[in-house]
């Protein structure tokens, strides 16, 4: 496909503006409270003066903030631009305010509950800990909005379909529906969990829950919610990234199959992360450790088939020898700043999906379970490739949406390269002092350094160290990144038409593979949910034979239940 240039209405644009500028400021938010918690544990400071000192509530408003609210944002908003541009057909803007609105208003309340101290819940917030019913109704029309935004898109694309028969759906269509397909299954099982467990609990209509059954229902959506993170990154990747390097997709055959590989295994996975809860079978972890392991599959594929795309770009601009094509990619290049955003990021994903082995490896996790292994490790896979393309994809949606051009254009091209430094120096001080024994999410009243904590050891130390160093790193490039944000935000606009004309540097195939089987999504649904029934019917049957009565509510600024 050619570029093209295609314009936006005026309501379309301003609806997508806002919900990209809004969640960049609650982005800021929530990576200050990451900031905040890194300097507590080296004991630099003795209380997070932003939200009263409150450990667990900064904790709470840097994974809601950062992993839930900014990640749905900005997977609608690339999808309004994405299905409308390559389909060459507007969507219904009306459908697009109401989604947008809906949003808005569940992540204000939520963000509102959490700051008042009502949904002290952390990002997974299932239960004993218990939120302000505010926060669940809030979390509800979250999703409830981005749902609204895909079913606005199939009217579309099932257009497209009877007006293009034989024709390949675009490559972005293909992996935004992806995304959302997953997306939706996924979150379901949440939706049950909120509306039926969390939110009658919340509201006193019953005194107890059954906490095994709800954190089952919980990573049924947890996991998969890592490919809704990572597959807009991915369609970065496919569609954007060869072109960006000067060369062509290498397979166009790949990339399909990966989408679909995604919806296939992305979901019956989510047991691996309740290894230690005693209510489950080893054979059902057993299985979903195998699905854990075969969803990296379309990984490797990625991985090989991004690195043919690089090195045809590469010798396209001049590479020759066996790696001369490296030293001629576009590392440096202020014009396509972009694909520094995407290639530091798939730098980081390698190390991050290294990790994501020893997490689904079921003897290995019981060594890293709760302590700061974890958060190293999905730091690498969110913080990295999915922030860095989300960051990339937010500057160039607001330039584009309100026709100006990016400012600050070598600050932002360095902004990644300074970022993956901060990032690795503190995945790496959180993963060996994970190893050493160093636990996650834990609030002793005092630093981890102070020799008086209960936790204190003496050989974590210089890791903290390194955590705080990487960190405060990581929260200068990304301060870097909002100025320049907000430069192109309120400079001056290139023109002053009534729509905004886009265009996306959308990558051509270099081998144009015919694949039909490829070209049909309700197939591969259809297995994934075979496998999901299969694979999740005996969790739940045992989740409900092995738990009986409930838990009270549990405050973790309090080792007493609340009645």
């Amino acid at each position: 496909m050619s570029d093209y240039s295609f314009k936006f209405s005026k309501s379309s644009k301003w609806l997508n503006v806002t919900l990209l500028i809004i969640p960049m400021v609650l982005l800021f938010i929530g990576i200050y409270g990451g900031l905040m918690q890194t300097l507590f544990r080296a004991g630099i400071i003795t209380s997070d003066p932003f939200v009263g000192g409150d450990y667990y509530k900064g904790l709470t408003f840097h994974g809601v903030l950062n992993a839930i609210v900014f990640t749905t944002f900005f997977a609608v908003v690339i999808g309004n631009a994405l299905v409308a541009y390559s389909l060459k057909k507007p969507l219904n803007s009306k459908i697009e305010w109401l989604s947008g609105i809906l949003m808005l208003v569940g992540s204000v309340m939520a963000a509102i509950t959490i700051f008042m101290g009502e949904a002290t819940v952390l990002y997974t917030f299932y239960p004993p800990l218990k939120a302000h019913p505010l926060f669940y109704v809030g979390l509800v029309l979250l999703v409830v909005g981005s749902w609204v935004a895909f079913f606005n898109w199939i009217p579309k694309y099932l257009e497209w379909r009877r007006e293009n028969k034989g024709k390949k759906t675009p490559m972005a269509v293909v992996g935004m529906f992806t995304t959302f397909i997953i997306w939706f299954i996924a979150t379901l099982a949440v939706a049950v969990e909120i509306l039926f467990m969390l939110l009658p609990w919340s509201l006193g209509l019953v005194d107890e829950i059954n906490v095994m059954l709800a954190r089952t229902l919980f990573w049924f959506f947890g996991h998969p919610l890592v490919y809704f993170w990572l597959l807009p990154a991915y369609v970065m990747y496919y569609v954007f990234m060869p072109k960006l390097a000067g060369g062509k997709l290498y397979s166009d055959m790949a990339g399909r199959l990966v989408f679909m590989m995604f919806i296939l295994f992305s979901i019956p996975v989510g047991t691996h992360h309740q290894y230690m809860d005693p209510a489950i079978g080893a054979q059902w972890k057993f299985l979903h450790g195998i699905f854990t392991f075969a969803v990296a599959l379309p990984s490797l594929i990625t991985a090989f088939t991004l690195a043919a795309s690089l090195e045809h770009a590469g010798r396209n601009n001049g590479g020759t020898g066996l790696f001369g094509w490296v030293r001629k990619l576009p590392y440096f290049d202020k014009e396509k700043w972009m694909f520094s955003y995407l290639i530091t990021g798939l730098i980081i994903f390698i190390l991050g999906g290294i990790g994501g082995i020893i997490n689904a490896s079921y003897q290995m996790n019981t060594v890293i379970h709760n302590t700061a292994w974890v958060p190293g490790h999905f730091h690498l896979t969110v913080a990295g490739p999915v922030l860095l393309a989300f960051l990339a994809g937010s500057l160039y949606l607001v330039g584009q949406f309100m026709n100006k051009k990016v400012r600050m254009k070598g600050w932002v091209t360095f902004v990644p390269y300074a970022y993956t430094i901060g990032l690795l120096v503190m995945s790496y001080g959180l993963k060996i002092g994970g190893l050493k024994g160093m636990p996650r999410r834990t609030m002793t009243g005092t630093s981890y350094a102070n020799p008086d904590s209960l936790l204190y050891q003496a050989d974590w130390i210089p890791y903290i160290e390194m955590s705080v160093v990487g960190g405060s790193v990581m929260f200068v490039a990304i301060l870097i990144y909002i100025i320049a944000f907000f430069a192109t935000v309120f400079g001056k606009a290139e023109s002053v038409e009534e729509g905004a004309t886009v265009t996306f540097p959308i990558s051509e195939p270099l081998h144009d593979e015919e694949a039909k089987y490829l070209r049909n999504f309700t197939p591969y649904i259809i297995i994934a949910i075979i496998l999901i029934v299969l694979s999740y019917t005996p969790v739940i049957l045992d989740v409900l034979e092995a738990t009986t009565g409930g838990s009270l509510p549990y405050s973790p600024d309090s080792p007493i239940p609340l009645r």
